[in-house]
């Protein structure tokens, strides 16, 4: 199936979910850039994708090199997003103020569609900087590009071991693992590539009902019965031990510095709720997408 859109950009195209859109985009035959902060340290990627496929510089902070990125794109996917502040760049930097300057480049350029990767429980009340971000650059995005389209997927997996994999090394490391709570949060996990699928869709044309997608795949876990599945799997016993979220945000704060936290504020911010779609919202039953099972692919 052909896109109804030509010369796609995927911004935040070489990170976990954006590789994945445009590999999708590329196997429907159409002309797509990946948009990166170094085009030469991205290099490495095109070996996942066939010959084609551009790497086009991005500065969120530079309006100008954001909008050579965009010039000549019909469509522009926003896959931009992290978990961790740096010194140069904060939530509100990334998530809300980047995303409203995006919508606006892309309705000034004449850009047909433009996809917007949230997330489930974005929330302009929350307490969280990172939460409340989220919120705020879809508020910003709508505000800017009534037309545009937000995805809100739960807690992204991989085949080659994203979320469960993750996950399973620490069961398979540590004999007592720390919950996040009582470690009964729902989460909903859904397939890298189901998502990816959804933004083709909507790229393909598909007659959306809204404005707004919550993607969730098909098994509903609590965090404490994904543990004691994996734990089964590898044959291994495991005391999970309940952890206040006053003791994880404190011992958050001094990992930050790190360059690669194990834990972040944003992660144990959305582990204080439910992260599943909901009822009333959109999903991919409207893209006539069958979401796939992380059971049935045997990695839980």
């Amino acid at each position: 199936m052909k896109t109804s859109v030509r010369n796609v950009i995927v911004l935040g195209g070489t990170g976990f979910l954006g590789q994945r859109v445009v590999r999708r985009l590329q196997d429907r035959g159409c002309p797509v850039s990946a948009g990166t902060r170094s085009p030469d340290a991205a290099a490495s990627y095109r070996s996942s994708w066939d010959i084609g496929v551009g790497l086009v510089r991005v500065d969120l902070a530079d309006p100008d090199v954001l909008a050579r990125a965009l010039e000549g794109a019909s469509a522009v996917v926003n896959c931009i997003g992290f978990y961790a502040e740096t010194r140069q760049q904060s939530f509100q930097d990334v998530h809300a103020e980047a995303a409203r300057r995006i919508a606006r480049l892309a309705r000034d350029g004449g850009v047909q569609r433009l996809v917007h990767i949230s997330g489930i429980g974005a929330s302009l009340q929350s307490p969280s900087a990172y939460v409340r971000a989220r919120a705020e650059g879809e508020a910003a995005v709508r505000s800017v590009c009534p037309g545009a389209i937000i995805l809100r997927p739960s807690v992204m997996f991989s085949r080659s071991g994203a979320f469960f994999g993750d996950l399973q090394r620490i069961v398979d490391h540590l004999p007592v693992i720390p919950l996040f709570g009582n470690g009964r949060r729902r989460l909903q996990p859904v397939w890298a590539g189901d998502v990816a699928e959804a933004v083709c869709r909507i790229l393909d044309g598909a007659r959306v009902p809204r404005k707004v997608f919550e993607l969730g795949g098909p098994d509903v876990f609590t965090y404490r019965e994904i543990l004691r599945r994996l734990a089964a799997r590898s044959g291994r016993r495991r005391l999970l031990l309940p952890v206040p979220f006053a003791l994880w945000r404190a011992g958050a704060a001094p990992l930050s510095l790190l360059p690669r936290p194990p834990v972040t504020q944003a992660q144990i911010a959305l582990m204080e709720h439910d992260n599943t779609a909901g009822e009333t919202m959109a999903g991919f039953a409207d893209l006539g997408i069958t979401p796939q099972s992380a059971i049935a692919m045997g990695l839980v």
